[in-house]
């Protein structure tokens, strides 16, 4: 199978295929979620370093287990719930310490007024932190719900928990957000 042919194929028959041994057909897979996972990643553990790593980790754990998934066609969701799920391990496991991550955001264009990239970067660094400030399962809900806009029953189900305590934790994720972030308003 070439490239451009697996790129034509829904999930469910990249994995059906991955499942047999097609190589490609993982490796079109990977490439298809590889940088949606590493963004959730990133915006969770709030580390490139341990964002790639996290993300590495995923996909080889996928990999080992595509015999596990039930449904070929849930294998984004499953993707979601597992990469969340490594991320929340790598942030229990993590001592507080306070590092900058320099290269968390892209710089602004250079055709942007440079008064307003120091003022968008500010913004950035400021919700960085107050993501930070978030508990680990909070920030999970938030950046699911809200940079990769998944539903409450998918959040729920990839940090394993009840649609009721997602939107609890939302409510309070949002609502110190708005607190810490008031200022740039």
């Amino acid at each position: 199978m070439s490239v451009a042919e697996a790129a034509a194929l829904d999930d469910a028959t990249l994995v059906a295929r991955s499942r047999d041994g097609d190589m490609r057909a993982y490796e079109q897979l990977v490439r298809r979620y590889q940088g949606p996972m590493y963004r959730l990643a990133l915006r969770i553990v709030g580390s490139t370093g341990d964002a790639e790593d996290a993300v590495q980790d995923v996909f080889l754990t996928a990999w080992r287990r595509l015999g596990q998934l039930n449904d070929d066609g849930a294998f984004l969701g499953w993707l979601y719930r597992t990469t969340t799920n490594q991320c929340l391990n790598v942030l229990r496991k993590r001592k507080p310490h306070a590092d900058t991550e320099l290269d968390e955001h892209e710089s602004p264009s250079p055709r942007t007024r440079p008064d307003r990239a120091v003022e968008v970067n500010a913004q950035l660094d400021a919700l960085q932190a107050a993501l930070r400030g978030l508990t680990p399962e909070q920030r999970a809900c938030w950046v699911l719900r809200e940079v990769h806009g998944r539903s409450y029953d998918e959040i729920a189900e990839a940090i394993g928990t009840t649609q009721q305590s997602v939107r609890g934790r939302l409510a309070r994720a949002r609502a110190q957000l708005a607190e810490v972030m008031a200022p740039w308003r």
